[in-house]
């Protein structure tokens, strides 16, 4: 079985055969039936889930009762300082983003 991290401060999780609406992170409390830590969570689709029938959630970080939730991970990392995990990739994306910029820069 994989060892999965809490979105929210990175510890290790044994997840069992379901993740309830109620199931916490032992370490911070996180709720864990969220779409913070659902392995469909796509920051770059439409209500930030890969699955298009799931109904809309705008609390990403609190429990809920999406019946589409699989407990897992999209490669989050914690961010130092603050605790709040952000998508693997951001940085690249950052990067490519100004050396576009760069490249297309009005001189």
């Amino acid at each position: 079985m994989k060892d999965w991290k809490c979105a929210a401060c990175g510890c290790s999780i044994v997840p069992r055969e379901r993740v309830g609406r109620r199931d916490a992170c032992p370490e911070c409390g996180a709720e864990l039936h969220s779409c913070r830590q659902c392995s469909l969570r796509d920051p770059a689709s439409y209500n930030e889930c890969a699955e298009p029938q799931a109904e809309r959630v705008l609390e990403k970080d609190r429990a809920n009762f999406c019946e589409y939730y699989t407990f897992g991970s999209v490669a989050h990392t914690v961010a130092g300082g603050g605790g709040r995990a952000t998508p693997a990739g951001t940085e690249a994306r950052r990067e490519a983003r100004a050396d576009l910029e760069a490249l297309f820069r009005k001189k």
